[in-house]
């Protein structure tokens, strides 16, 4: 099977399922990925090839550790043999054509590979590839008769593919697992019988049976009384989530205790997890600017070392007396070992792709590369309050009924009235009353956008809403509503003020401890929310918050954000990614907290923050910065350390051992220093 990857200008791949594996396109490592997901899914074992234009086949492998080393392990005993015998030993038969052979053969093992990636590069018309830079520089040690440090140079290139192989797995580790988290069967409910079928033939409204220790492979309601779930798959927490009868549970849920019955109501390829895996899968396909610019770069930088070899070799001749061709090959091979930008091209794209693992192991999921790079940078959080630093749970605080009303009556009557608005303060007032007295008609219903609600019950007028909509309808009060911290239902009957009803919602446990570490990182934190201004003023008070801004609407949200862009000042936006769309687009940075309850915000949003915990913003900003901190660690150290053995090489004073430090040794430090960001606490 013969196929082609398509991309943009950007490095994004444009057909198939956009992957990994394609970050690494010349990172200079045959098989960096062990099991290729990057079209449709296969049977294991099952074998393809792709004609990728990196000229890699990214075929399976079940190679161990030690198979990967084997030709490496074979070629360093052949070679520190014959460095015996030439320096040590010396007997009579180790020398001429036994000689050349020897090395000839320690060399192959090694060698091959390489030398048929540099054939195959070539044919994909990529002529300036590693591979043909390291089958120049070994070939021409062989030429000169420089055979020990031909198979040198070579070995230790084969081991820091190794390396940078074993690195690479280790990267995925963290996002691959998240690859496994969806069943490939499910068993239903059918007849009163149990059936066992394939996750993806599910249909919406089958009953699926659930038993412990079992994962939920797609979304549904619980019918059962109630369960217990290990979530971790989603929110990178194993903490248990108990779910009551009707609650929804979702994919990649884990059951932990009796069996669970739960109805299906999304399509298998619809799930919440479907979409985080989705995510998940393009999330490196959106390259870093640094990335990006690293990989024009060693298109560039390479051809023009290969010139400069070459004038190495060549020009001294006209300049130099006592020039000799084997001395100035041997500076120019040298010039070639060091100029491979294999500790560019693996190291840069590992360190973001680690970055991106290691949020994703703590349930943050970036949708690219890209993104790392700009919440690093990012000077202000702009955050909504409702469902983002409190908990989006009202509960009633207070009632107050005026002298002249039935309390009983106006709290049945505000009951109806509130069941007609899907709003969260409805809920709260449904769950304090109870019941809905069904015998209570309402008539001539209005939803007052921005106000209330205004209905006619017992043929008189009933207002239930802020107290704008009571000035609205001129109705006097005798209350301060800006003395009030709480959100508060003002209602109105039979064109008279009857009385308010206090409803809070809870500050979640972490939101303050959230703003100290944003303020740690100097950041900025600002709340902007549609809530009464007194009450977002409380909340702001109460989590340290810098600024805060109550009874804006979306429109005002958007003036608000501007005005913080006008200071040419970076901006990300913490919400629901929904109601605040306008707000997400001009922010530099769109997080949406609670991904696991809105299918649009890992849809819109740049940074999905799936456990719903504010504590999780300061540490995204924190996992971009180490990130960034480490790519550029990276950058310099390849650069300078090049730099000098380049100009050493240049002129004569350092040898091919030199050249291999500069080349594999650099790239293994670099990709050492890149994989530690998975081992970092955040």
């Amino acid at each position: 099977m013969e196929h082609k990857h398509i991309y943009d200008e950007n490095g994004k791949q444009l057909c198939c399922t956009p992957q990994e594996g394609k970050i690494y396109k010349d990172a200079g490592a045959k098989k960096l990925v062990e099991e290729d997901v990057c079209c449709a899914p296969k049977k294991k074992k099952e074998q393809h090839q792709h004609s990728d234009d990196d000229g890699h086949d990214h075929g399976e492998t079940d190679k161990t550790a030690f198979q990967m080393f084997l030709p490496a392990i074979i070629s360093l005993l052949l070679l520190l043999t014959g460095i015996a015998l030439d320096n040590y030993i010396k007997p009579e038969w180790f020398k001429d054509w036994v000689r050349i052979v020897w090395y000839g053969v320690a060399y192959l093992p090694v060698g091959l590979p390489v030398l048929k990636e540099a054939f195959e590069s070539i044919k994909q018309g990529d002529v300036f590839s590693e591979f043909f830079l390291m089958s120049i520089a070994t070939i021409g040690a062989f030429i000169i008769g420089e055979f020990p440090e031909g198979v040198a140079v070579m070995l230790f290139y084969a081991v820091g593919e190794v390396f940078q192989t074993l690195a690479v797995s280790r990267a995925k580790t963290n996002i691959k697992a998240l690859l496994d988290q969806r069943p490939d069967e499910v068993t239903i409910i059918e007849n009163n019988q149990p059936k066992k079928i394939k996750a993806a033939e599910a249909k919406i409204g089958d009953i699926i049976q659930l038993k412990s220790g079992e994962k939920l492979a797609l979304d549904g309601e619980l019918i059962s009384d109630s369960a217990s779930f290990n979530t971790a798959a989603l929110t990178g927490e194993s903490k248990p989530d108990s779910k009551n009868k009707g609650e929804t549970v979702l994919a990649g849920m884990i059951n932990m205790n009796s069996v669970a019955l739960v109805k299906v109501n999304t399509a298998y390829e619809d799930s919440k997890l479907s979409k985080i895996l989705e995510l998940v899968q393009n999330a490196t396909a959106q390259k870093a600017p640094t990335e990006l610019f690293i990989r024009k770069f060693a298109r560039i930088y390479t051809p023009i070392v290969v010139a400069l070899a070459v004038l190495i070799c060549i020009v001294p001749y006209f300049f130099v007396d006592d020039y000799v061709f084997r001395d100035w090959l041997y500076r120019a091979l040298i010039f070639l070992v060091i100029s491979c930008p294999c500790a560019l091209v693996i190291s840069i794209p590992l360190g973001y792709f680690g970055g991106i693992g290691a949020a994703s192991r703590n349930g943050i999921l970036f949708k690219g590369s890209n993104f790392l790079d700009k919440i690093a940078e990012i000077q202000n959080v702009v955050m909504d309050k409702t469902g983002t630093m409190t908990e989006g749970v009202f509960k009633v605080q207070d009632v107050t009924i005026k002298e002249g009303f039935d309390k009983d009556e106006i709290l049945q009557l505000v009951n109806v009235v509130e069941s007609k608005s899907t709003h969260p303060v409805a809920t709260a007032v449904h769950e304090f009353v109870g019941e809905i007295n069904n015998s209570i008609n309402l008539e001539d219903t209005e939803e007052i956008a921005g106000h209330g609600l205004k209905a006619r019950a017992n043929g008189k007028e009933i207002l239930v809403g802020n107290f704008k909509l009571l000035d609205k309808f001129k109705i006097g009060y005798d209350v301060d509503p800006s003395k009030i911290v709480y959100t508060v239902i003002a209602i109105a009957y039979d064109g008279k003020f009857a009385g308010f009803i206090t409803i809070a919602d809870r500050i979640k446990d972490d939101a303050k401890q959230a703003v100290e570490k944003l303020h740690s990182l100097n950041v900025k934190a600002t709340m902007l929310s549609g809530d009464k201004t007194t009450v977002v003023k409380y909340v702001a008070e109460q989590i340290g918050i810098d600024n805060a801004f109550g009874d804006l609407l979306p429109e005002d949200k958007v003036n608000k954000v501007k005005e913080i862009k006008a200071r040419n000042e970076s901006v990300a936006f913490v919400g629901d990614g929904v109601n605040d769309a306008p707000v997400v687009a001009l922010s530099d940075v769109g997080i949406a907290m609670g991904g696991l309850g809105s299918d649009a915000t890992i849809e819109t949003a740049d940074v999905v923050i799936q456990d719903d915990k504010p504590s999780k913003i300061p540490m995204a900003i924190n996992i971009g910065k180490k990130t960034k901190r480490i790519v550029w660690q990276n950058i310099i150290l390849a650069f300078v350390v090049k730099a000098i053995v380049l100009v050493l090489g240049a002129g004569g004073l350092a040898t091919m051992w030199e050249a291999v430090f500069a080349d594999v040794g650099v790239a293994l430090i670099a990709i050492l220093n890149a994989v530690r960001i998975q081992r970092m606490k955040f």
